[in-house]
Parts: C-alpha cells; structure tokens; sequence
C-alpha cells in the first residue's frame, strides 16, 4: 500500500476472507544532530540487491522443486542391456476410427451388450483430421439425458467410458472376431464431482433470529457443519491429442507421463485421451438429489495439439500445496473461477498487460518487504516515527489472524498472516526496549516482559507529537467503533459473542482502518519535515497499490477493497505533497547513514579580543 501504517486487503467475502496481510507501520527517518559520531553505514549497492533477488528467487524454486513429484522412474533394462528405442503412436495419422463412449455405475465396465449404457456412436473419425464437423474445426458433439439410479440420487458415483477402435473394429473383448488389443485405446473417468458444503449456525445475538433455510438448518442437524454432496455439470469435453512424438518409454517427463500409455509387448504407446473439463466454472455446477430423475449431458470431441495439452496437463496437476491434505488446502469456488473468467472476458491485448503487470507487482512486493525489513533492522533514531502505530500494527495483525482462525481459511493463508504478525512483533523490539524481569515473575513461574521507550523517542518531540496525534484520533475512532459495534449486533449474524467480537472488529478495520495512518501524517506535519521515512519502502508499496487499482477492474473483486485501493491512493498522493512543501535537506544524516551532499564548512572564528590589564595575552600572564 501506499501509506504507512497498517495495510488490509480484504479479497474475498465470509464465510472464507481473502488473504489479509499486515505490513505494520511505515516509518522512517534520518538521524538527529550529532548523528556524525554514530556508526556510518553504506548503502548497498545494485549487485548485492541482485545477488539478494537470485539467491531468493533460488529458494523459492527449490521449495517448489521439494514438493513437485519427481520424473518418472526408469525401468531397467538388464545389466549391460542397450539403451531403449524411441516408440511409435499405434495409430498413425489419419487412421479411421470409430468411437464408442459408455456410461455405467461402475468402474470397471463389461456391459457392452446393454443398449441403455450406450450413450454415443460415431464412426469414422479421422485421426488429425481438423477440418470436418459442423463448424469445420475437426469437432464433434452429441446431447442427451443420462438416467440415473436411486443410488446416485444418493451421492452414488457414475463414470464415463470412452473407446476409440481403428474403423471395423469393437471395443468388447468377447467378440473374438472383432476386438484387437493394439487397435484399441480405452480411457474412463468419474463424471459427477463431490464437493463440500459448508454450513455455519449463525443467528441474530439479540433475538435469537436467522434467515438460513430452514431446510439447511434440519441438514446441517442430521449431517453436520460439513456435508460432501455429488455435484454435476452438464458440459465435458474428450481431446485427442494429435501427436507423434518418439516418446521413449521411463523417459517421459512429467506431467506428461501420467496420460501417455504403452503397450507392455510391443513397446509402443497408444493415443493420447484426455478428458478436458478446465473451463467448466464451479458456479455451474448444481448438486445431485432424489428429485431428478435424469441428468442433461453434453459430450464433444476435439482434436488437440501437443503444445496446448501440455498447457491442460499442467494446470490440472495438483498444487506443490496439496500435500497439506485437501482440508487444509482447499480453495474457494469464486477462487478457482477468477482467473477463468479473467481468461475468457478480458480484452487479450489488455490480459498481456495484466499477466506482465502481476510480474511486476510480485517484484516490487519483494523489494517493499526487504526495504521494510532492512529499514527497521539499522534503523539507530525514532525521530519522527510514530511508536503508536507499530503497536497499532500489531493489534490489526492478531484481529485478523484471530478472524481467518474462526472462519477455518486454508492453511497457506493462515501461514501468511501468521508471518506478517511475526514480522510486527519483531518491529517493537525495533522501537522499544524490551526486558525480561526475572526477578518480578508472572505467577512465580514466568519472567516478566517489560518495556521501555528508547532514549531517542523520548528525548526527541516525536513522543509529544505521537501523543497528540492517537488522542485527536480517539475522538474520531471510538464513537465509530461504538456505532459499527452495535451496527454489527443488530444487524448482522454470528456464530457467538467470539465471533462477533471478532468480526466487529475485522470489519470495523477493514472500513476505517485507514484512519490509523494519519498520525504519521501529523508528525510529519509538526516536525516539517519528511526525511525520516523509508520512501523506498513507500515507492515500492505505492506502486503496487496503483497496479491492485488496475487488477480491481480487471477482475472482479469486493467492493471494499476497490475503495481500500482508492483511499490509500490518496494517503499517498498526501505523503507527496508533505514532500513536496517539505523539503529534504540534504546534508542530515539519512536512513543508511549517508549524506547527500558535503555539510558546509564553519565560518573562521573571529579574533580574540585583547584582555585588560595591560593588553598581555593569557600565556604570558601565566609565565609572570
């Protein structure tokens, strides 16, 4: 953000919020007078930052690497054996295939006999053909309605078969006549999709009240918080992948290997099936019960390149993350539609810009969050910060951490904040002088935490200013605090008095949490001045906070947190103003140590009068 103080961005609505983060308090500034005789730091110049983002860029990438499933495994060969030869596709381009797809409850089909399971026929299709079809696109679709059992009904499975025969062919193996191993590929999935259906108990505290479904309220009675419900979209799509490749087989990377199938005799693999359901949007799925009968399905087959398969295969793969378990790991309906939305209604042209962008967001991210740190690590003076708002920084960090515990966000969101409360807690240590009483202990047991303003807080003006600047803004703060407080119980829902305490305050911070950056603003307006800040730091953040204006109408976001963009927008535009009236002198001391410019030389002193007593100077009246 653009402002100093406390940052939250609220991403996403309850039950689940978007990742919030806190950053704590900007501030900065440059030593006092007298500064000269402190140690001088020098500022670091362009290679160790480089040094510094390769050598983090390299971590990243080898954490990411530690939990990517590694290639897959070489079969032997025999001691000595030659070397494995290249394979071939067994069906060569524009073989004649007829298609067969199945739908049963089982996973392993065998009725090929029974009419019903037949869904669709299509024969003669052209291996690599891309010109035939309705829309001369090498594509073909076929609509229909799938009976279902009471036994889907009721969270059953159903699962889709899928055989692709060279032209005179059957895919039933009992047909002795008709049916050839290497002339037949066969792939199959499960269809319908379970998914979680979460239910919170809220009610109004005061009158006991909800406008939950009462249908919702029996099912979360009899099935818990956390029911698991077969979903179904209507839409599916099976890709051939035209491709011809020598693959060698134990060579292929992954996730390629995962899709690619070779015949254990003859060494050759099979063509390449994939079920591509990537742009079927969570929103449209609708869930199974007893009151449907039949279920509309619409099938299409496509050719696909080798080049965009690799695309799908490497989307569908599952998160580095996913190792946490799918409960700690589970991502939000809305979450997993953003970025398709994003694909298929942005304007291209203004799509590139986004994803260059989002790069350079994620660069100035990283060097906001080094500057932070490297600020407040050789920071020697607190003149002209405000001491209060670190503090501050930490109560919003807790309350936040505290209401994304409450609302079970997953895990990876959980870390993250968890992390930015660390890094507030490390900053009082920055800001204060803090001691372990052992002499006076808590419960006898436990050294007590003491602190203690730093000398260069106290004895400077800033502390005097800093408490002017919080009482102004306790006048403002508490009767907004009050009024959303009761805004917030009379008329919104909770799952308890916990939950609306924090809640309350959550939203509260989200909404006027801005307010908590002016006092740095009244400091810099008592003293005049600017140098004590870190605009680095502040560059940095401003200018993500002007790329989030752009992503925030790109897609689609809470309302809250466009106006969160906006007025931090404004917090900033004000810090460049105080820059502008308030001009830096170059010769104090800065952040690093450093002067800008040479102090000037001291005026020659002026000649020592002649003392009385017969004009002699002192030296000589020492001698007589």
């Amino acid at each position: 953000m653009a402002a100093p103080g406390t940052e939250l961005g609220a991403a996403a609505a309850a039950p689940g919020p978007g990742q919030v983060t806190s950053n704590g308090s900007a501030g900065g500034g440059e030593a006092a007078a007298g500064a000269e005789t402190q140690r001088q730091q020098p500022a670091p110049n362009a290679w160790q930052v480089i040094k510094g983002v390769l050598f983090r860029i390299f971590i990243i990438w080898a954490i990411s690497s530690w939990f990517r499933r590694g290639p897959a495994p070489q079969e032997p060969n025999g001691t000595g054996g030659p070397p494995r030869a290249p394979s071939r596709n067994l069906f060569p381009k524009d073989t004649l295939m007829d298609l067969y797809v199945y739908i049963s409850e089982h996973e392993h089909f065998t009725e090929f006999n029974a009419s019903s399971a037949l869904f669709w026929q299509q024969r003669d299709l052209v291996y690599g053909d891309w010109t035939s079809g309705a829309n001369a696109d090498g594509c073909y679709e076929h609509s229909g309605d799938v009976d279902i059992s009471q036994s889907v009904q009721r969270n059953g499975s159903i699962y889709i078969h899928v055989y692709f025969t060279k032209s005179g062919f059957h895919p039933d193996p009992r047909q002795k006549n008709l049916y050839r191993r290497l002339a037949t590929v066969h792939t199959s999935r499960m269809i319908n999709k379970y998914k979680r259906r979460r239910f919170q108990k809220t009610k109004n505290l005061l009158t006991g009240e909800t406008d939950a479904d009462p249908e919702m309220i029996k099912r979360a009675e009899d099935y818990g918080p956390v029911e698991v419900i077969s979903h179904w979209h209507p839409n599916l799509t099976i890709n051939m992948v035209d491709d011809h490749t020598p693959w060698v087989k134990g060579s292929v990377p992954p996730p390629l290997d995962q899709y690619v199938k070779f015949d254990a005799i003859s060494g050759d693999y099979f063509p390449i099936l994939y079920f591509n359901d990537y742009w079927n949007l969570q929103k449209d799925y609708f869930p199974i019960n007893e009151s449907l009968r039949s279920l509309p399905f619409r099938l299409s087959f496509c050719p696909l390149s080798l080049w965009r398969w690799q695309l799908y295969a490497a989307q569908s793969t599952k998160s580095p993350w996913n190792f946490l378990g799918e409960d700690l790991y589970e991502q939000s309906d809305e979450e997993q539609d953003s970025v398709k939305v994003a694909l298929l209604e942005t304007n291209p042209y203004l799509l590139a810009l986004t994803i260059i962008v989002s790069i350079v967001h994620s660069i100035f991210e990283f060097l906001a969050f080094k500057n932070d740190i490297q600020f407040w690590n050789s920071r020697q003076s607190l003149e002209g910060l405000s001491v209060r708002s670190v503090f501050f920084g930490v109560f919003q960090s807790l309350v936040v951490l505290l209401y994304i515990l409450d609302n079970e966000t997953n895990f990876v969101v959980q870390v993250s904040v968890f992390i930015g409360l660390l890094i507030d807690l490390w900053k009082i240590t920055k800001v204060m002088d803090v001691r372990l009483d052992r002499e006076n202990k808590v419960a006898g047991v436990f050294p007590r935490v003491t602190f203690k303003d730093k000398s260069t807080y106290v004895e400077s003006s800033t502390k005097v200013y800093d408490d002017m600047a919080f009482r102004y803004l306790s006048w403002l703060l508490f009767p907004l605090l009050g009024g959303y407080a009761v805004y917030s119980l009379l008329c919104l829902e909770h799952k308890g008095w916990y939950s609306w305490l924090l809640g309350m305050l959550y939203g509260f911070l989200l909404t006027f949490g801005f307010i908590t950056m002016t006092p740095q603003l009244f400091i810099n307006y008592k003293l005049q001045s600017v140098a004590h800040l870190p605009w680095r730091m502040l560059t940095y953040k401003a200018l993500n906070t002007f790329i989030d204006d752009l992503f925030a109408f790109v897609i689609r976001m809470p309302i809250m947190y466009r106006i969160g963009c906006l007025r931090d927008d404004v917090v900033f535009f004000i810090y460049l103003y105080q820059r502008w009236i308030y001009r830096v002198d170059l010769t104090r001391v800065n952040e690093f140590g450093v002067r800008g410019e040479a102090a000037p030389p001291c005026p020659p002193l002026p000649p020592t009068a002649p003392a009385p007593g017969g004009g002699k100077p002192p030296e000589d009246k020492k001698k007589d």
